[in-house]
């Protein structure tokens, strides 16, 4: 048996029960929205607002835009972008926790949002063709990849030449921290 050196599969394995375990009622990301933005969310979503930032102003979609949400996590950037890009626009959302991706359709549907479609796959390994979108948006995902540079190069094999990248993220440099802070599982996660 083969072994990933990236130890990939322990670090998907940190963040997925991270995900699982959220109890914050109020969404620790909420702050990084406007009011107007939040009203546009069903309340049962709001308090899956886990992002780290807000990409979708930054995203200058339009209507029509074909939109790839990395790591969309509950849809919360998704049912954002939906409502830019209107009826004749589409996002997808990528999510690698099946929990997730229903959540994300339950809010969605509760949001009466159709130009929506939600993924259960790996950032790493997109399941849609080159060119696909014209926009690529993600909030606090990739951080959490142990191929960060894999994410990217798919994202950019997705997106149509021309294309636009609207990310809201984390970096650290190793140097900053010890080790046994680096590799503990709320770290990977958090």
């Amino acid at each position: 048996m083969t072994r990933d050196l990236m130890f990939k599969d322990e670090i998907q394995q940190l963040v997925a029960d991270a995900y699982e375990a959220v109890e914050d009622p109020d969404g620790p990301g909420a702050r990084n929205y406007a009011p107007e933005q939040l009203e546009l969310l069903p309340a049962s979503a709001r308090r899956w607002i886990l992002g780290v930032g807000n990409p979708v102003p930054a995203a200058h979609l339009q209507p029509g835009d074909r939109v790839l949400d990395l790591g969309c996590g509950a849809g919360i950037d998704a049912q954002l972008a939906a409502v830019e890009v209107g009826p004749t626009g589409h996002v997808t959302g990528v999510d690698m926790l099946p929990s997730m991706v229903e959540r994300c359709r339950a809010f969605a549907q509760e949001a009466g949002r159709d130009n929506l479609t939600f993924v259960n796959a790996e950032m790493e390994a997109l399941p849609l063709a080159d060119g696909h979108v014209d926009v690529v948006v993600s909030n606090g995902s990739i951080n959490l990849s142990a191929r960060k540079s894999r994410v990217l190069a798919e994202a950019l094999r997705a997106m149509r030449p021309g294309g636009r990248l609207a990310v809201a993220d984390l970096t650290i440099d190793e140097d900053d921290l010890p080790s046994e802070i680096l590799t503990h599982p709320s770290a990977w996660a958090g």
